[in-house]
Order: C-alpha cells, then sequence, then structure tokens
C-alpha cells in the first residue's frame, strides 16, 4: 500500500514538473500569470517569482503591472527571501505610491527586514534598514491598523542597537588598562547609548556600568587625577540611586549601599574615599597619604 502511495505521489510531481516547465516555455502571458497566481495560492512561492520576474517587465504600462510587481514581492517574502522582497516591496511603493497595496509593501518591506535582523554581536546594517523602512511606514500610515506593531518593533531593534553598544561597552570594561584605558572607552560607549536611546530598557545597565567604570578609572589613577575623579565617582553614585533606588541593582549585596562616600576634616575639602563593598576596608588619602580606618 506504500509502494502504491509513493508511486501515485511520484507521479503527480512528475506531472506537476511537467506543466511548469511547458508553462515556463511558453508565450501565451494570460496562461503564465494564472498559472503564477495559483501556484502562489499552493504556496509555490519560488515557481511564482520565477514567472512572475518575466511577467513583470512585460505587464509594465498594463493593468496587470501593479499586481504582478506586488505578487513578486510577496513571493519572494513567503520565501523566506527578505532582501530580494524588500527590493520589490521598495519598486512597488516608488512607481505606485497611492496604489492599491502600498501600505502593504510598506510594512512588509520593513517586516522582512526586521525578520532578517542579525544578532546584536553582528554587524548591525539590516537593523538599522529595518527601523529606517518601519519609520517611513509610520510616517505614511500614522493611522494604521498596524501602526502599534511597527512601533513596537521599532522599540525592539533600537534595544538590539543598544544591547550591541552595552556589549561593547563591557568587553572595554573588561579589558581594564589593557593597552590604554579602557574603562574611559567603557564610559564613553555606555554614555553615548544612553543620549542616543535614553528610554532603553538597558538604561539602568548602562548606568551602573558607567559607574564601575569611573569607579575602577580612579581606584587606577595616578595620584593627582584620583580627589577629582572620586568625587566624579560620588556624583555619578548619587545620580545611579535618585534615578533607580528600588532599581534591579538596588538588593545586591555588592550594590546595596555600593559606594559609600566619606570625607575627612583633615584633607582638603570633598576629598573622596571610595568603598565598595567586598573592596579592602583601608584606604589611603590621595592627598595626606594617612591609612584610614573605613
Amino acid at each position: 500500500m506504500r509502494k502504491v502511495i509513493c508511486s501515485i505521489v511520484c507521479a503527480l510531481l512528475l506531472v506537476s514538473c511537467g506543466e511548469y516547465n511547458k508553462i515556463l516555455k511558453s508565450t501565451d502571458y494570460e496562461l503564465k500569470y494564472d498559472y503564477a497566481k495559483k501556484a502562489f495560492e499552493r504556496k509555490k512561492y519560488m515557481q511564482a517569482a520565477t514567472l512572475l520576474e518575466e511577467l513583470v517587465a512585460i505587464f509594465k504600462g498594463t493593468d496587470r503591472a501593479e499586481e504582478s510587481l506586488y505578487l513578486l514581492a510577496r513571493s519572494y517574502y513567503l520565501n523566506k527571501d527578505y532582501i530580494t522582497s524588500g527590493e520589490y516591496f521598495q519598486a512597488y511603493y516608488k512607481n505606485y505610491p497611492k496604489g492599491e497595496y502600498t501600505e502593504l509593501a510598506r510594512f512588509y518591506c520593513g517586516y522582512g527586514y526586521y525578520l532578517d535582523s542579525p544578532e546584536a554581536k553582528l554587524d548591525q546594517t539590516g537593523t538599522y534598514r529595518a527601523i529606517d523602512e518601519m519609520q517611513r511606514f509610520l510616517d505614511y500610515f500614522p493611522n494604521s491598523e498596524r501602526a502599534k506593531q511597527a512601533q513596537d518593533i521599532i522599540f525592539e531593534l533600537q534595544d538590539k542597537l543598544v544591547y550591541k553598544e552595552l556589549l561593547n561597552a563591557q568587553l572595554y570594561y573588561n579589558l581594564g588598562n589593557y593597552m590604554g584605558n579602557n574603562y574611559q572607552s567603557a564610559i564613553i560607549t555606555a554614555q553615548n547609548a544612553l543620549k542616543e536611546y535614553p528610554y532603553t530598557r538597558y538604561k539602568e545597565t548602562l548606568s551602573m556600568l558607567i559607574l564601575k567604570s569611573k569607579y575602577q578609572e580612579a581606584v587606577q589613577s595616578i595620584e593627582e587625577k584620583k580627589p577629582e575623579r572620586f568625587r566624579d565617582v560620588i556624583d555619578e553614585y548619587y545620580s545611579f540611586i535618585n534615578d533607580y533606588p528600588s532599581g534591579e541593582y538596588s538588593k545586591e549585596k555588592s550594590v546595596s549601599g555600593y559606594f559609600a562616600a566619606y570625607s575627612f576634616n583633615s584633607c582638603a575639602p570633598s576629598v573622596a574615599i571610595l568603598m565598595i563593598s567586598g573592596f579592602s576596608l583601608r584606604n589611603t588619602c590621595s592627598l595626606c597619604a594617612r591609612d584610614v580606618e573605613l
């Protein structure tokens, strides 16, 4: 019985392939178009795309041109070739700015690029492309039923860009003073990410990384730079606890009272000695060179 079923399936496939090859060679373009639409409905997207590639040029300037171009873009899209589909969706909405499928073409162009967006550690050119297309969709169709979905996608993609910067900043932090002051690079990278995307969900994590980087930079500075840098860390610390009094890091042992600032009357005004939980409880005042018990 199984052999019979397999034989029938093989026969049907041969007939189908034979029919497709016959259509492919035909000069009856209406027949080709009907077959392309049927292939699309049967989810034979590459068959549909192959036929439509030819028909789009032939139908140019006719009443078939608009629909055939959109179907071509959709065929590549549903076949998960998002780069090629994006090119044809763009061709559609540029040629038919007020066409029947313009809203859909703009949305699927951006959505395809979104699906094709690489993971954060890779080059993010595709992510920027997806954001641009989705933003253009919102610019043209702000009241679309897909507007909220498009906005959510933009936020998600922006967070991916921020996460990439977070990974870069963390790498700089881990490198420490290896072949230069990488703490400063970590600070700048994290600050730039926060400046460009102030509402990111990684805001607290980036802020904590800035704080930790400034502390390590101060600790490992030459003596004459320590007072100023420690004061900068204290400012950063108070800014952090004001912004995130009950945040992700507030209950951790290493962060609950993560930094304690002390001033000593015997030293210059506002000389700060910083203590991180788990670090040595003895520090040396950078100005008077006395050991201070904390």
